[in-house]
């Protein structure tokens, strides 16, 4: 973890807020905020710490990482930026719900959340873009516990994969960020389990996988095994 340099523009969140507060009170968040730099790996907020900031993930991908009583992790969702993270913080301030980890080299703000907590006080339409956010976020959640629930492990993978694309990395071939591990701990199933399913469907010609490298050929028969589960 590094301080990342100071002149560095708050550019996406500063396009953002301001169109619901004003710049003096974008100023106050500003100075209150700390830049910095997370590795690959790096814990940014930590499960059952005691929520004092909310992230802006201005470059790179993180995990919501879950470890229960048994320390068996599960991964929740992830998301690319740029991102707002963290917005439940604002709403349910006991503890972090979960870890946000690092999935590569990533750059984010820790905002101060008693600062953003005053200005959401004054500005309804601020507090509701939070809000938003912090549903959004709980939302991928709930869908993928629904997969989880009521789909076999091709079917989750499938979603997975399709997740990925869309929502992660915005285009059908990328370099995968996650290990097999990840993606076996984000489908709840065996390290096993996604190995033979990718192999599968890379000789039945759906996706082509070169070491890290992914390209779904066949969107549509994905998004079929998708649907059957």
């Amino acid at each position: 973890m590094n301080l990342i340099d100071n002149k560095q523009e708050y550019s996406w969140l500063r396009r953002l807020s301001l169109q619901f507060i004003s710049e003096k009170d974008f100023e106050k968040i500003e100075k209150t905020s700390v830049k910095l730099n997370f590795k690959k790996g790096e814990t940014i907020l930590k499960q059952g710490g005691v929520p004092t900031h909310i992230v802006f993930l201005e470059k790179g991908i993180v995990k919501f990482n879950y470890e229960n009583e048994v320390n068996k992790n599960l991964i929740i969702t992830i998301v690319s930026a740029p991102k707002i993270l963290g917005g439940a913080n604002l709403f349910y301030k006991d503890n972090n719900l979960f870890s946000f980890i690092a999935v590569e080299d990533c750059e984010v703000i820790l905002m101060d959340a008693k600062v953003l907590e005053n200005i959401l006080m004054d500005n309804s339409r601020f507090a509701m873009m939070m809000f938003q956010v912090a549903s959004e976020m709980f939302k991928k959640s709930v869908i993928n516990f629904i997969s989880l629930a009521h789909k076999q492990k091709e079917g989750r993978i499938a979603d997975i994969v399709l997740y990925l694309a869309a929502e992660v990395y915005h285009k059908n071939t990328f370099f995968l960020s996650l290990t097999r591990k990840e993606i076996a701990e984000f489908a709840g199933c065996s390290t096993e389990n996604v190995i033979m399913t990718l192999s599968k469907w890379q000789n039945e010609g759906i996706v082509t996988i070169e070491g890290k490298k992914i390209e779904i050929i066949d969107v549509e028969k994905l998004k079929y095994v998708s649907k059957i589960g």
